[in-house]
């Protein structure tokens, strides 16, 4: 089987790995763990802890325990002093108070949830995003970070992770045994970037021998990524990389409704544009294709982020499917080139 490994954090996680859990493959979540708004910031800031929504996110994602258990764990409290909160947050965060550390409270997590393939916090350090702009203001803070809409207008100057962050070391295996490593979707800068600016990923990356995938996200987000063109995103992702690393990115070909369109329209959110003519030359492929989902997204009342997450997302299954039709070529290319 081969080794998948996959970069991200957030909802944009929970999508690709629901999908790819379904295939003969072995699964390895590399997760962000830069996050502080919400459940998550208020238990970082009263209990100490590292932030488990994400990780929660993923756990949940690859878990083959019972429809009740899954609900259980992302189920949020409604009413009281623990509005907001979801049970799956509330339970790491106690695992790791009683076993001593953050990994080795995931590790019993994993067992009572059943989990197929590994969650993998991209650090065990407690990091803080921050984001300097050009206008010489800083911004502290995943949740802030977020909730800025300047970041575009203004520019960014520096984003980075306070104290410096190093590597799980099982993060790094995991990318040197990687025969495909997949990147987003979700949050540019929030999500996807903090992984790439804790200390030896970059480097990891660059050296593995995978094919490397960018999912490209559906929508692009106002204030952070406006203006953004697949190809930026890419340059984007390169530059943190250090190097042209990408060799696949996932283009979505079908569009929303007219209706969904508007509303994202209305918060100057809007879809992200590729034209094959807008750069003579790519050291990438894109397939284009139809990775729109046709579900509608439900949210609990409690969940207070609810209207800051996505309404237009990816089909888990269109996505699996294509990366696993680009795993088949990087392995029949050789077949492919003597048909020729």
């Amino acid at each position: 089987m081969k080794n998948i490994v996959t970069i991200g954090g957030g909802t944009g996680s929970f999508v690709l790995l629901s999908g790819l859990k379904r295939h003969p493959v072995n699964l390895s979540a590399i997760v962000s763990m830069a996050d502080d708004g919400g459940s998550t910031g208020i238990l970082r800031d009263e209990l100490g802890v590292l932030p488990p929504g994400d990780i929660r996110q993923c756990l949940v994602a690859l878990s083959d325990s019972s429809d009740q258990m899954r609900q259980l764990i992302n189920y949020r409290f409604e009413h009281g002093a623990l509005k907001g909160h979801s049970f799956g947050n509330l339970l790491l965060s106690a695992l790791e108070k009683i076993n001593g550390g953050f990994l080795e409270g995931l590790e019993e997590a994993v067992k009572i949830l059943n989990v197929k393939g590994e969650v993998i916090p991209v650090t065990a350090d407690a990091v803080n995003l921050f984001l300097d702009l050009k206008n010489g203001k800083t911004i502290k803070g995943e949740a802030a970070i977020n909730h800025s809409f300047v970041l575009e207008d203004v520019g960014i100057k520096r984003l980075y992770l306070k104290p410096r962050a190093q590597v799980n070391p099982h993060a790094v295996k995991k990318i040197k045994e990687a025969d495909i490593i997949v990147i987003g979707p979700g949050n540019f800068y929030c999500s996807i970037i903090p992984n790439l600016l804790v200390h030896g990923v970059a480097d990891a990356i660059r050296a593995s021998k995978a094919t490397v995938i960018f999912n490209c996200n559906l929508v692009n987000k106002n204030g952070h990524t406006e203006r953004f063109t697949l190809d930026d995103y890419v340059d984007v992702i390169n530059r943190y990389l250090g190097g042209n690393r990408i060799d696949f990115v996932i283009f979505n070909a079908r569009k929303p409704s007219k209706a969904l369109i508007k509303k994202y329209g209305e918060k100057k959110e809007f879809l992200v544009p590729f034209k094959k003519e807008d750069r003579a030359k790519r050291n990438y492929k894109v397939i284009v294709t139809d990775l729109l989902s046709t579900v509608p997204t439900q949210h609990a009342k409690s969940d207070v982020l609810a209207r800051h997450r996505s309404l237009i997302r990816h089909d888990v299954e269109k996505l699996a499917k294509t990366i696993m039709f680009i795993s088949e070529i990087e392995e029949n290319k050789d077949i492919i080139r003597k048909i020729i």
